[in-house]
């Protein structure tokens, strides 16, 4: 296993906000962007977003998205580009940081995607406030990269499409993730350097899947439904671990429902510096 702090010393400068020494006018702007469907098949979508707050949902019938953005037009100017093929969103930055002078923060990026054309979606935000669902949107694959952020990712309806993979990274953060049962990935990874988080497998289970966590610093949380089969492979350091409902042989535990359940999940752990936790829920 790579040494904790590799992941936990770089992840603590992520998502730096640089304050300005004066204090200087912003001048707020608000603007929306709108792209109707016409015949797309697929599409790569990619969305990049610095501080503030950050909502994705699913999108109305026939619209391919739809974007409203509250920004500074002295550091930033929004950005929509499309091919299409290839879709990018968010905004640009007139220089190397973000001034937020002494004023209010007032950033806001709001975000509703189609229900009707499957995407391969990559999401990179930095500090941020973020409420992501994607419950409806049809993803074949997930990739998403945080900062310094408070990120909270629902899947309320089952995906269509059937996920090759979701990565997930998280830098010093506060991450949940609910409904995962919904996501249909065949394979997810998550890593985090610094923080809590928990992960919510309730929701429509149609295969097995596996999944690979890493963890720095901090706790990590695990909530599964009576109804899946369960197995978690556990690899840490100086970390505490609570499994009721578990058969332990070694590093491995089986949930008691292991040898008759339809449906099977294998969570592998590394962890370092923390407590992992395990709850049920019916």
């Amino acid at each position: 296993m790579r040494s904790p702090w590799a992941r936990v010393i770089p992840s603590l400068l992520v998502g730096v906000v640089l304050l300005a020494d004066n204090a200087e006018a912003q001048s707020w702007r608000t603007v929306t962007k709108t792209r109707q469907a016409s015949g797309e098949e697929r599409l790569d979508v990619h969305v990049e977003y610095g501080a503030g707050r950050f909502q994705v949902r699913p999108g109305e019938p026939g619209s391919l998205y739809r974007m409203e953005l509250t920004y500074d037009e002295e550091e930033f100017e929004p950005l929509a580009s499309f091919d299409g093929f290839s879709l990018e969103l968010g905004v640009d930055g007139h220089s190397g940081s973000i001034n937020l002078g002494k004023g209010e923060n007032r950033s806001r990026m709001d975000l509703w995607l189609s229900t009707a054309v499957p995407m391969d979606l990559s999401l990179e935000f930095g500090a941020v406030a973020a409420d992501l669902d994607l419950g409806g949107i049809p993803l074949t694959s997930l990739s998403m990269k945080t900062g310094a952020s408070e990120t909270t990712l629902v899947i309320s309806e089952p995906n269509r499409e059937m996920m090759r993979s979701a990565e997930l990274e998280v830098g010093a953060a506060a991450f949940t993730i609910r409904q995962l049962g919904n996501l249909n990935a065949e394979r997810l990874r998550i890593e985090a350097a610094v923080g809590d988080v928990s992960l919510d497998f309730t929701g429509q289970w149609v295969r097995g899947a596996e999944v690979d966590v890493e963890l720095g610093l901090g706790a990590l949380e695990l909530i599964f439904p009576r109804s899946l089969g369960v197995r978690i492979i556990r690899d840490t350091f100086l970390t505490s671990m609570d499994a009721d409902g578990f058969t332990r042989n070694g590093d491995e535990y089986l949930s008691e429902n292991w040898d008759d359940a339809e449906v099977r999940v294998t969570v592998d752990v590394e962890a370092a510096f923390g407590t992992i936790d395990v709850g049920w829920v019916r």
